[in-house]
């Protein structure tokens, strides 16, 4: 059992050094140096010069274990995307109020920060796999009760179950993420975080084009229903998985009990790990910087049914509601920028973690910029682009700092320090989108005006990430 940060931090280091060595000896990396070294990825080596679109081939291809949780995870995330719009759709043409929308986005995302505590305990305290399947059937049962909604008095329903399915979804991510390292080899950590970006995309891009299609078409309830069915299917593939549960030798040693006191000293032996680690702050920083531009939840939405709706391209009748449509194009823009960025990002890094550190705060100027151009986008198709290039950009930085956070921290404290991450990722996704609300609703500001905002506020993370490289290059040189 870890008794204190400085244990904690001591153990840290060692594993960092033993990772160092081991790459050392199979030639993968030609020193290591400082705080911000020993990273664990192939710097220069063959598998670094293969193309990204290849690895994605030869993981899927070689490893049983990684295929079947990537399956899990594209049946899950399709699902969520087909009842996403249709959810948002529910509380606009309900409620009338961009309020009610920001109001879901909240409950997405805020329980995640206060989960943050008991989610790091048991993801690191229980195996990864149980607290996946576990989480997926939860989820599958909650979100069949949003077919119960059929009044605007019942929409505090949908509220509730959101809730719900939010507690247990800040459960399944962390378990996923700090499980990944343990079920591929060191050499191809990046090639698989890139794939889960690029299966998050195509899920979001086919997910949202059909869903909103599916929505429109067929009602609502019919997406709810397909939502369900996806996270019974996720549970079924992670519940053949194999996965290596190294951490558990350390949670055997400290007990499974304590409840929510034993995750407070958990989150504080992490909190001690982070004060010591100013590299893997600055990659969870990275992450929160994201949070602002998930604002285009809300904002995409507004998009697509005030600024591009459809109405006037297509016959009338046609549609139960135009609004999923349009806003399923947007949110399909997301995707596809999301699948390319990893690839591109992958070309211009060569795999070299110091070009990667690089790469994440120029990043953030050109997602700012890109939502400037949205702000002045007059029609769909070139705000199509504009949400594309943001997000090529935002899925490009999501990979790069999440596989440095991976390979930097250990596998007894990664659940904690992912679920620390995660917790304030969706903190910021949770203020951003509620202010994108208000402006909306009580500043009465237009979505242009919102999308300009936003872009700005993008770049201020930039800023203060080439600061830090600044002010910490001397202390802790990039590798």
């Amino acid at each position: 059992m870890i008794t204190n940060a400085g244990l904690v931090a001591a153990e840290a280091r060692w594993a960092h050094r033993q990772a160092a060595c081991r790459w050392l000896r199979h030639g993968k990396i030609s020193a290591v140096n400082s705080d911000f070294s020993s990273t664990g990825l192939a710097e220069g080596s063959e598998s670094a010069r293969i193309p990204m679109h290849l690895r994605y081939l030869d993981i899927l291809r070689s490893n049983r274990d990684f295929r079947r949780l990537w399956l899990a995870q594209l049946i899950s995330e399709m699902g969520d995307w087909f009842y996403t719009l249709a959810v948002y759709d529910m509380l606009i043409q309900t409620t009338h109020s961009g309020k009610s929308v920001s109001y879901a986005i909240m409950i997405q995302t805020l329980p995640w920060f206060f989960m943050t505590p008991l989610a790091g305990h048991v993801v690191d305290r229980f195996p990864r796999r149980h607290v996946m399947i576990v989480a997926d059937l939860v989820r599958a049962f909650v979100v069949l009760g949003l077919m119960a909604v059929r009044s605007p008095g019942q929409i505090w329903l949908v509220y509730v179950l959101l809730g719900v399915e939010t507690v247990f979804t800040s459960l399944f991510e962390p378990a996923r993420n700090a499980a990944l390292p343990n079920v591929v080899e060191e050499k191809d950590v990046l090639a698989a975080n890139a794939l889960t970006s690029g299966t998050w995309a195509v899920a979001l891009t086919t997910g949202a084009a059909l869903g909103g299609i599916v929505a429109s078409l067929l009602g609502r309830d019919s997406a709810f229903a397909i939502n369900s069915l996806s996270y019974f299917g996720s549970a079924f593939f992670i519940q053949r998985m194999h996965l290596k549960e190294g951490h558990m030798a350390q949670a055997e040693g400290g007990g499974h009990g304590g409840g929510l006191l034993r995750g407070i000293e958990d989150l504080r032996q992490s909190l001690g790990y982070l004060m010591e680690n100013p590299r893997v702050i600055m990659l969870m920083f990275a992450k929160t910087g994201l949070g602002l531009m998930s604002g285009a939840l809300l904002l995409l939405t507004l998009y697509g049914e005030r600024i591009f709706t459809l109405r006037h391209a297509l016959p009338a009748g046609i549609l139960r509601s135009q609004g999923p449509l349009a806003v399923g194009v947007l949110y399909a823009a997301r995707g596809f920028g999301a699948g390319f960025g990893p690839i591109l990002g992958d070309r211009i890094s060569q795999g070299r973690s110091s070009r990667m550190w690089l790469m994440i705060g120029a990043g953030f100027f050109l997602m700012g910029a890109s939502y400037l151009g949205l702000s002045v986008a007059p029609v769909l198709w070139l705000g199509f682009l504009a949400v594309m290039c943001a997000h090529m950009t935002g899925s490009n930085n999501w990979v790069m700092s999440v596989t440095l956070l991976q390979t930097n921290t250990p596998d007894a404290l990664r659940g904690r320090v992912f679920a620390i991450d995660l917790g304030f990722v969706m903190l910021t996704i949770a203020a951003t989108n509620y202010l994108i609300g208000v402006g909306f609703d009580t500043l009465h500001l237009t979505p242009r005006q919102l999308a300009a905002g936003l872009g700005f506020t993008l770049m201020l993370p930039g800023v203060l990430w080439f600061v830090m490289l600044y002010i910490w290059k001397r202390r802790y040189p990039l590798p």
